[in-house]
């Protein structure tokens, strides 16, 4: 679905965000899981470098984003989010008790027990590069990865989503973890997650999402030249 100014529903996003970073900030989580669901939405633009306005504390108390509101709740995590509107829109979660509880455990998997080490590599190589602690901190941190990435490698098998063969929110939610590995050649040593990943990416509800969010990177960076 396009981006609608009326929509009710209503996310947060940054103006722009430096190229590293483009197409990894979390509020794709949040388009693309309205994406899958069919439902459009406005976008409330921030300054990612500038302090964040009064009012927008109310919506995400630690000034991050994206924040979330329809005309029913108020909300801020991306995994929260993406719950939400699975389960309201019956997109992402199975009605199914058993599968949603799994869908969910598979959310937090990916954000409790993969994406931490991740951001760390992350941290490292972005914004710690040459200092002598990264150096001697990130073979740990890579080996921790790995033995992740064997982990989730083997649950996931030779089946095409976590679960079987319905695309849940914990699939959306672990591909959008996975994204940040990419040109780490870490995820190549497990050829059914690269394949898994690719599966996911090659939804269309993540290409539209995908280019709204760089359209509004790159409005910023017309601006600006």
């Amino acid at each position: 679905m396009p981006v609608d100014p009326q929509a009710s529903v209503r996310i947060s996003a940054f103006k722009w965000v430096p190229p590293f970073a483009q197409g990894h900030v979390r509020d794709l989580r949040a388009r693309w899981a309205l994406e899958e669901a069919g439902v459009p939405y406005a976008v409330r633009k921030l300054d990612a470098a500038a302090e964040r306005p009064a009012d927008y504390f109310e919506e995400q108390p630690f000034g991050q984003v994206p924040s979330y509101r329809d005309d029913t709740v108020s909300l801020f995590e991306s995994g929260a989010i993406v719950l939400h509107v699975g389960r309201n829109r019956e997109a992402l979660v199975p009605a199914n008790p058993a599968a949603q509880a799994r869908a969910t455990a598979w959310l937090i998997a990916a954000l409790n027990s993969v994406e931490p080490y991740v951001m760390q590599l992350a941290t490292i190589d972005i914004f710690c590069a040459g200092e002598e602690w990264a150096k001697q901190r990130r073979p740990a941190v890579v080996e921790m990865i790995g033995k992740r990435l064997s982990r989730l490698s083997d649950a996931l098998g030779d089946k095409p989503y976590l679960d079987g063969d319905a695309f849940t929110a914990g699939d959306l939610m672990m591909t959008s973890v996975l994204r940040s590995l990419d040109g780490k050649n870490l995820l190549e040593r497990h050829p059914n997650l690269v394949a898994y990943k690719a599966r996911c990416q090659a939804r269309p509800a993540f290409a539209a999402a995908l280019a709204a969010q760089l359209a509004d990177f790159e409005q910023r960076e017309a601006v600006s030249a």
